[in-house]
């Protein structure tokens, strides 16, 4: 069945997913030129991801919308297992939102346009002025009544278990005093860890869990610190038991 598998995804699914991936970006940037920014940088995103997980045949599920509330912005902050990660989000949060992403990504052919012409955030740590600007649209965008999906560990585990979490998304949270929505995301790693980026995909059901948000209940470095923690615990705690626990990643 493995290999039926594997001859499936040479077969059908890298020809499909390649003329997908181009023709999503290729919507995107025009339709960011021409129309409504927020409209094209995420829809097209959306199928996308959908897509994607249809043709790898993956079963999702997703639990937790319910503790989402209509036209209200949120940081979402979620653990980073696999490459499935982002299909997954962008797929099935089912939230508008704009990524906050490393920037060798925008290198990346068609993609890096794509989400460029989105107006994605790419972080940029080529120094302090650099990482300024990269906060300082951050914030525009949260301004703006968007959302914002940002990985806190900053890089993919090569464990399945979480790292460490950076305060910046939680810098943001705190100083526009918006909710923070802590993601768990389960199979991702089995799918496609980052060590056989490349490689064939393996079949593993996907889970995606929206936990409750995090209101601020005050403002300053002692409430962001609490409010980090806490989203730590609570996507920790919904882990698969095998990956609780953390172990440190030495590409943070």
């Amino acid at each position: 069945m493995k290999y039926l598998y594997r001859l499936y995804q040479l077969v059908v699914v890298l020809p499909v997913l390649l003329v997908c991936s181009i023709l999503t970006s290729v919507i995107t940037i025009v339709g960011c030129f021409f129309g409504n920014g927020h409209f094209w940088g995420y829809y097209p995103g959306k199928w996308w991801g959908r897509i994607v997980t249809v043709l790898f045949l993956l079963p999702v599920k997703v639990q937790g919308r319910e503790h989402l509330r209509k036209g209200e912005s949120y940081v979402f902050v979620s653990n980073h297992q696999g490459a499935f990660d982002i299909f997954l989000i962008y797929g099935f949060l089912n939230r508008n939102f704009k990524w906050m992403m490393k920037r060798s990504l925008r290198k990346m052919p068609f993609v890096g346009q794509a989400c460029e012409a989105a107006h994605h955030i790419f972080v940029d740590k080529r120094g302090p002025s650099k990482v300024k600007e990269t906060y300082d649209r951050a914030r525009d965008t949260l301004r703006e009544g968007m959302s914002l999906v940002v990985f806190p560990e900053g890089a993919r585990t090569f464990t399945g278990h979480m790292g460490v979490f950076r305060r910046g998304a939680f810098m943001l949270a705190d100083e526009l005093q918006l909710p923070v929505v802590p993601l768990t995301i389960n199979g991702s790693f089995q799918v496609m860890p980052r060590m056989r980026d490349g490689h064939f995909v393996c079949w593993h059901p996907l889970t995606l869990t929206i936990h409750a948000p995090i209101y601020p209940t005050g403002k300053g470095v002692e409430y962001e610190k609490q409010v980090m923690e806490k989203s730590y615990e609570v996507i920790m705690a919904d882990l698969e038991p095998a990956f609780q626990g953390f172990v440190a990643n030495p590409d943070q």
